[in-house]
């Protein structure tokens, strides 16, 4: 009897030791991004207009982000910010949009690292891009993982992707061994367009009065509605199968060990806003959900947030360091410190939280010579300062090839040909027209940024302050913008060269993003003087 129970005792000591000596469970990472979806257009921050129950959830049951940021406006350039945890102005090539991702191994995206560390890694939809992400070891880059987007599905309009998301993501999960994390990436293409004219009424139900307000650099019209409930109506296509993506995580048992983080990689397709510096161009949602790893759900957090801090939080939840991860250095830093607040806290959770730096590069062709529109920018205590290096240049890119840097759109539409009319120039001006080398503005008043105070005399020390603080940090981050040779990103190839040139030569290259109203004749000056009593252009 005694011996039976010392052999009992022997092997619970043994099998506790094992446990002891077995690896943490490391948690699943999902990472859901969608395409062109400004801040705070989720119906968690209040918006009338918009219904997203999935998303709501996530904020819900974990944490809602009101600060969070793209350093750059544009879904590629955007993208390679999630995936290095670096900026753009850091990561070569990959600043610009619809270009390359630079050759080799240099920098390595948070997929292929924690692919490398034995997670079970793929995607569906829209991964990096649009851009070519070159190869390594002579095979095409997988960034984001494996495709998953096989099956198909009929969408509520044709202009929807027919990617089954859900579905994908079920048979993703279906393929993974047994007890191996994972990290997917649902990268949906909605709410990019082009729109079902009038789908937000026709098919969503919604009513033009039920947007609560328009922002002022656009005319107030029932055709500007419209397209925003268009709008509207495909972030909550997305927001479905975000749903059923948390339903199907539910049914195998894995939500509450996983790291679930849902957001837009730049602001909505619409002027003055996706591929600008402003606030409605890079402020975005963002909801995380990490049933284990959240001390205190259900809180806000006014921190300031930017995409770059995304891929240390992922490294550091799966346990894998960056030396480990073979990742460039990492410019962020990781949310860790805000998931274990112990208890509701308001204001800045995290020191060092009080500053967000942006740029771009070139977004989109459409310049002689294949030029982009370099611009930094900052944010500090409630302020926005914007450092516009090429001032002469247009910041949408040339009239005549139809401002490729703003989708086509009826918004879009409305605006030039209302400008065209000799009405209301000054709307055309602010989303269109040239800006000064500086810009600042006050977004706790003007969160449209309507007006520039940069040379608001008591305001002067403020924005050379910024400014200082803004090429020191950029300096110390290498920036080529700091030694004079920025130029090297205009350099950088793309898919269509020379396409002004060509374009101005008669060969038919027009972009599929643009429409025949957005391109101005020839001989028609966008800039003439006002011929009606309009409000005066803001400075």
């Amino acid at each position: 009897m005694m011996l039976r129970k010392f052999l009992l005792a022997s092997a619970l000591l043994g099998l506790c030791a094992s446990l002891s000596a077995a690896p943490a469970s490391r948690p699943n990472i999902l990472f859901c991004i969608s395409d062109d979806q400004s801040f705070p257009h989720a119906s968690a921050y209040g918006c009338p207009w918009v219904k997203t129950p999935a998303f709501d959830r996530i904020a819900r049951e974990g944490l809602l982000f009101m600060r969070a940021y793209t350093p750059n406006a544009k879904c590629a350039p955007s993208r390679a910010c999630v995936l290095t945890g670096r900026n753009s102005w850091q990561l070569e090539e990959a600043a610009n949009h619809a270009g390359f991702y630079p050759k080799g191994e240099k920098y390595h995206s948070f997929v292929e690292a924690l692919g490398s560390k034995g997670y079970f890694t793929g995607y569906t939809g829209k991964p990096w891009g649009p851009g070519n992400p070159g190869t390594m070891n002579g095979h095409p880059r997988q960034l984001a993982g494996p495709a998953y987007s096989q099956l198909k599905t009929k969408p509520p309009t044709s202009a929807m992707s027919n990617v089954d998301y859900s579905a994908n993501f079920a048979a993703f999960l279906k393929k993974r061994p047994a007890g191996q994390p994972f990290c997917f990436w649902y990268g949906g293409f909605e709410p990019h367009r082009r729109y079902e004219r009038g789908s937000g009424i026709k098919l969503g139900g919604k009513k033009l009065e039920q947007i609560d307000r328009v922002p002022a650099f656009w005319p107030d019209d029932p055709t500007v509605r419209s397209d925003m409930l268009d709008y509207a109506f495909e972030i909550e296509y997305f927001d479905h199968h975000l749903g059923q993506i948390l339903a199907a995580l539910e049914a195998t048992g894995e939500l509450e060990n996983t790291l679930i983080v849902v957001t837009g990689d730049n602001g909505m397709p619409f002027p003055r806003s996706k591929g600008t510096t402003y606030e409605i161009s890079n402020h975005l949602p963002l909801a995380i959900r990490w049933g284990k790893g959240i001390a205190k759900p259900g809180r806000k957090v006014d921190d300031y947030v930017s995409f770059i801090d995304l891929a240390p939080t992922f490294l550091e939840a799966a346990g894998v360091t960056e030396q480990e991860s073979g990742m460039a250095a990492i410019t962020g830093k990781s949310l860790g410190p805000i998931f274990r607040v112990p208890a509701p806290q308001p204001g800045r959770v995290q020191p060092g939280r009080d500053r967000l730096f942006m740029g771009q590069e070139r977004h989109d062709i459409g310049r002689p010579h294949d030029v982009g529109y370099p611009v930094r920018g900052l944010y500090r205590d409630g302020f926005l300062y914007l450092h516009n290096f090429e001032p002469t240049r247009w910041p949408q890119c040339d009239p005549i090839t139809g401002y490729l840097n703003t989708d086509g759109s009826p918004t879009k539409s409305l605006i030039l040909d209302q400008n065209r009319h000799g009405v209301n120039h000054w709307l055309w001006e602010l989303s269109f027209g040239r800006r000064p080398s500086e810009e600042l503005y006050d977004l706790r008043k003007d969160m449209d940024c309507m007006v520039n105070l940069a040379l608001e005399p008591a305001l002067q020390a403020r924005r050379d302050a910024m400014r200082q603080e803004l090429f020191a940090e950029l300096t110390a981050q290498q920036d080529p913008r700091m030694r004079g040779e920025g130029a090297v990103f205009d350099n950088y190839p793309h898919g269509t060269p020379h396409f002004y040139e060509r374009f101005m030569k008669g060969e038919k290259v027009r972009a599929g993003w643009v429409e025949d109203s957005d391109f101005e004749k020839p001989g028609f000056d966008p800039e003439r003087p006002l011929r009606t009593a309009e409000k005066p252009a803001l400075r």
